[in-house]
């Protein structure tokens, strides 16, 4: 009998990292490989070769173990687009570019169905309004995990949540919308590049489908630190791992992922009355409807203000490992004022669309008056990685009513215990849970993903699997809002909303060519 259960692989965008889990669902051994995003020629984008790089680095950690079955995982959206040989057309284009407003707006206008700049029918249709060569040549479209798992098994599908930040899907049929569909293609014909948009799009499967085996071929592009063999569950996108690992897939239910972006997900009871352009509409892996909040910025300010310090420390010969730093500001952050003192920190390195930011540039912002310290710093740092969030959460929870009963928070920026746990809790002015694998999040979903593929009894539900068997006895840390730091939320708000403008010229000042090229 093999000693893992299952392997959960995860591409994210800073790290790729392969959690394996044993029959007690807790991480058994992980492994992980640090890679960064570039920008080359006006867009984001990272190597696909790296990507074979960093998996066998994190599969390294595994020493020879054999997982029972395996799952990928990745970051959503963007543009992957190949030939019909499976070679790549144009560079990766990741969904931190901001570079498909016209054609996203197109879009949702002709849907009446919010299509964001990062989903992979806005990077088509802009590619087509651009007259780039390429498009006449491309037969497949698909995400950074379904790409992977395609190179693996031979399989060009997709988990259904993943499909959903490509093109909307329909809960009902559990497959892209049929008549969205045929408007997308009316409009690409009238655009002289008639198409099948079904044809290049991969085949959406839902959580415990069989989406092939590990092939020769893959476990070599692998290294032969795995087998041939393996099973592979349905390739999911981050927002589902992220349901899955917080027992998040059920209605009233939600997340909130932070790291390098932040997004929150809430499992609807029904549909919203309107289009957001803050809001999308994708689904669970089991394919229930999901409004999420999406948001491009988070932590990437943050932790370069963080590495500054660390740098002062290291000077000072006073060093501090990567968990102490983080954890030592964060804390500190708690003794700041509630409003931050005055200062206001703007985290945009690229475009924000919730916020209405076309270009970024980080920027802080502190009045004469306002009352500099490390603590206000800090503070000011964590309240920017929410507020943009903030702004789409207050859309569903004030618009349209929706009640959570909490959120369950997952990814780096809960690793440190009960800071940026309380300060969410109150930007949001909603509880706010924290397990012990929050810091996991992403493959240890994955991971779980995989376990429900030969573990579920008939037609189980994802929700109960997760209820009955993963869940009960995981401890869990709740927090729920303080008045103080809500006030104080809302008053730095309030100078944030006001400073957008200074942060759109910056960042316009920065994209300019002539200024800083």
């Amino acid at each position: 009998m093999n000693d893992l259960l299952a392997l959960g692989i995860e591409l994210g965008s800073t790290r790729i990292k392969a959690v394996a889990i044993d029959g007690t669902y807790r991480p058994a051994v992980s492994g992980e490989y640090t890679w960064e995003n570039r920008l080359e020629n006006g867009y984001w984008t990272y190597s696909l070769e790296e990507v074979w790089t960093g998996l066998r680095a994190a599969l390294a950690e595994l020493s020879g173990q054999e997982p029972a079955v395996m799952g990928i995982s990745g970051m959503m959206h963007g543009y992957l687009a190949f030939d019909r040989d499976w070679n790549l057309l144009t560079p990766f284009r990741t969904w931190r570019n901001t570079t498909t407003g016209p054609a996203a707006a197109e879009l949702t206008e002709a849907f009446a169905f919010n299509i964001p700049q990062r989903w992979s029918a806005a990077h088509l249709y802009q590619a087509i309004l651009n007259g780039e060569p390429h498009v006449s040549q491309v037969a497949h479209i698909t995400t950074l995990a379904g790409y992977v798992h395609y190179r693996l098994t031979g399989v060009n599908v997709l988990g259904i949540g993943d499909a959903s930040g490509m093109f909307p899907i329909d809960s009902d049929t559990l497959t892209y919308r049929q008549d969205l569909l045929e408007r997308f293609d009316a409009l690409a014909a009238r655009r002289g590049c008639p198409l099948s948009l079904r044809s290049l799009l991969p085949q959406p499967l839902t959580a415990g489908e069989d989406a092939g085996v590990l092939t020769a071929g893959g476990a070599a592009l692998l290294g032969g630190l795995l087998p041939p063999g393996i099973p592979f569950c349905p390739p999911e996108g981050d927002a589902g791992t992220g349901m899955t690992a917080t027992n998040a897939v059920a209605a009233r239910t939600g997340n909130v992922s932070a790291g390098t972006s932040v997004f929150s997900m809430a499992v609807l009871e029904r549909p919203l009355s309107r289009v957001y352009q803050a809001i999308d509409m994708v689904v669970t892996p089991a394919g229930a409807p999901v409004a999420m909040v999406h948001c491009n910025t988070c932590t990437s300010d943050l932790d370069a203000w963080v590495r500054v310090f660390g740098e002062a420390l290291e000077t000072a010969g006073a060093g501090l490992d990567k968990p102490a730093l983080y954890g030592l500001l964060y804390r500190k952050a708690l003794e700041g004022d509630a409003d931050c003192g005055g200062l206001t920190a703007f985290n945009c390195y690229s475009g924000e669309p919730v916020a209405g930011v076309d270009s970024g540039c980080p920027l802080l912002m502190r009045p004469p008056e306002a009352r500099l310290s490390l603590a206000n710093l800090m503070r000011a740092h964590l309240y920017a990685a929410m507020a943009a969030l903030k702004m789409g959460m207050d859309l569903l929870t004030g618009e349209e009513g929706v009640t959570l009963d909490q959120l369950q928070g997952h990814g780096g920026l809960f690793k440190t215990p009960g800071a940026a746990q309380r300060l969410m809790a109150g930007a949001l002015g909603v509880p706010v849970a924290v397990m012990e694998t929050a810091g996991e999040g992403g493959p240890w979903g994955m991971a779980l993903l995989a376990a429900y593929k030969i573990q579920r009894t008939g037609t189980q539900p994802l929700d109960a699997y997760l209820a009955q068997r993963v869940f009960p006895g995981v401890p869990c840390r709740r927090v729920e809002p303080q008045a103080a730091d809500q006030a104080g939320f809302e008053a730095y708000m309030t100078r944030y909303r006001a400073g957008l403008d200074v942060e759109r010229a910056a960042g316009e000042l920065v994209r300019r060519e002539s200024v800083y090229g």
